[in-house]
């Protein structure tokens, strides 16, 4: 699909948006929010915004969007309108930099998101045969996967063909990035026949660990092949590892927490115990828990 194709039909999915009851309409608090932004660098802006850059503000994205995680975790909605408030921060700085330079604007991001989002959305905005044809998740990430290939094979036409792994962000979290990787591979081809043959391949790379001298830069090597073994067996369990590490994360700050509480009515810091008594607090902790 060209992109004057994609756009016509983006248009024409907004018409017919725009005439469904309870479709959004204008924003004008966003607006407002746009331009606050494009003020604060402005000559007599902000001396610190005025001198931002992509780079100068890249962890604060990454920070923002962790927090606006967080608060979904908490399940604290009040906190979550905060965060979220400050990712659009990001997003909205980054795109007035970018407008800035004369690189592009807000409403360039949001054109080319909505085109995006039209097009890896066949079963919705396509034909009458695509259209209700999809009634799962996994039926979309197959579309969806398939239509992201896509674009790369037409991106790659008269220069280098993109890699399978290409698209995968290096900057991503390892966990996250690692269950990409294995995902990708795997619809290609590269994969265990079952989550035994998975479980055989994280007891050979525990062997090939073991083998190695401790503290070497091997040995950390090998380790990073058995997280990389075990990421590829929650993926056959159909597990989030980034979200089943996360739970257990907090599991332990949870527990740590009573802990603490408990030495506290006894009188002593949590350092003041021995390895013995830790554990003990612990299965006690653990007890109360069930």
């Amino acid at each position: 699909m060209t992109d004057m194709s994609i756009r016509a039909l983006a248009a024409q999915v907004d018409a017919e948006t725009l005439e469904r009851t309870g479709a959004p309409g204008a924003h004008p608090e966003f607006d407002k929010l746009v331009r606050t932004i494009w003020r604060l660098r402005q000559p007599d802006g902000c001396p610190w915004d005025k001198v931002q850059t992509h780079e100068s503000i890249t962890k604060n994205m990454v920070e923002e969007a962790y927090e606006a995680v967080e608060a979904i975790a908490q399940g604290d909605v009040a906190h979550l309108r905060e965060e979220l408030g400050d990712v659009l921060e990001q997003v909205l700085l980054h795109a007035q930099i970018a407008q800035d330079d004369a690189e592009f604007s807000i409403d360039d991001v949001c054109r080319e998101l909505n085109e995006k989002l039209v097009r890896r959305h066949p079963h919705v905005f396509g034909d009458a045969a695509a259209v209700g044809a999809v009634d799962s998740a996994g039926q979309v990430l197959d579309i969806w996967d398939d239509v992201k290939k896509a674009e790369r094979e037409a991106a790659g036409e008269g220069a280098r063909q993109p890699g399978l792994l290409d698209s995968v962000p290096v900057s991503l979290p390892a966990l996250m990035q690692c269950q990409k990787i294995s995902k990708r591979a795997a619809k290609a081809g590269f994969e265990w026949e079952s989550v035994a043959d998975v479980w055989d391949q994280v007891a050979s790379e525990r062997a090939e660990f073991e083998a190695e001298e401790r503290g070497s830069a091997a040995a950390a090597e090998e380790f990073g092949d058995i997280l990389f073994a075990l990421v590829n067996v929650a993926r056959h369990e159909g597990i989030d590892a980034e979200e089943a590490l996360a739970a257990s994360n907090r599991k332990f700050r949870r527990r740590w927490a009573a802990m603490e509480k408990l030495a506290n009515v006894e009188g002593k810091q949590i350092e003041q115990y021995s390895t013995a008594e830790l554990n003990e607090l612990w299965g006690r902790v653990k007890s109360r828990e069930r």
